[in-house]
């Protein structure tokens, strides 16, 4: 009976949000035709359109209420892929060293002036996953990955799509290894919308695994943060 009710539960959860998506691209795109302000915990940033936006998205606030309780004072700190920065910068504000390495040079670029505005230092790297990133264990990395299977044709894309084939994971679990140790708390957000079985498989390929640290559900989807570690 319960396994009926969580399918009959999950089809409502993808009607409702078939039902909305097109009013909420069109929304999204008029909304994002420049840039936009958010907020977090007295960090106010500014976004480019052509970053992933956290205002109309459950992941970022998610990970924010994560980490917000979490204890960072001189600790080691990488957002891989950044985005607006925001997750950074709160990371900053509770004592983390942080680095945060986006594919997208104009995140970079906005989120270096936010970092001023909020009188915060960071140090930000252009890279494609870890390819520019020093050979080091961090105390924390946190990843709010695309997991959409589909080709990009853009570095706005690159923030929701992970390629037809998901060679994003491919990419990131080839390269993760060389930067856990047992003292590294690594975390992950996805969504109930993502193929999460099949990157989970990607992920033991490569001897890493996921465990589940937080469950979120809201009315449209279910939100999990997984802790990575290595097999």
């Amino acid at each position: 009976m319960a396994n009926q009710f969580n399918e009959i539960e999950l089809i409502m959860r993808q009607f409702v949000k078939k039902i909305l998506h097109p009013f909420l691209k069109f929304g999204l795109n008029l909304y994002y035709s420049k840039p936009r302000d958010f907020a977090f915990d007295d960090i106010k940033i500014k976004i480019h359109p052509d970053v992933f936006p956290p205002q109309f998205t459950f992941s970022t606030k998610i990970l924010l209420n994560f980490i917000k309780d979490l204890e960072f004072e001189n600790k080691t700190f990488l957002e891989l892929g950044c985005g607006s920065g925001i997750i950074s910068l709160l990371a900053t504000k509770k004592g983390a060293q942080v680095t945060a390495s986006d594919i997208n040079q104009m995140a970079l670029d906005y989120l270096v002036t936010n970092a001023e505005k909020n009188h915060l230092k960071i140090k930000t790297v252009y890279s494609d996953l870890f390819q520019n990133i020093e050979t080091h264990a961090f105390d924390y990395i946190i990843i709010n990955p695309p997991y959409y299977p589909k080709e990009t044709k853009s570095i706005k894309e690159q923030a929701w799509f992970c390629g037809e084939n998901f060679e994003y994971f491919e990419k990131l679990f080839w390269q993760l290894p060389n930067y856990l140790t047992d003292q590294t708390n690594c975390f992950m957000i996805l969504s109930q919308d993502c193929e999460i079985e099949k990157i989970k498989a990607i992920a033991v390929k490569n001897a890493i695994a996921f465990e589940l640290v937080l469950e979120k559900k809201d009315l449209v989807e279910t939100n999990y943060i997984f802790k990575i570690v290595s097999l």
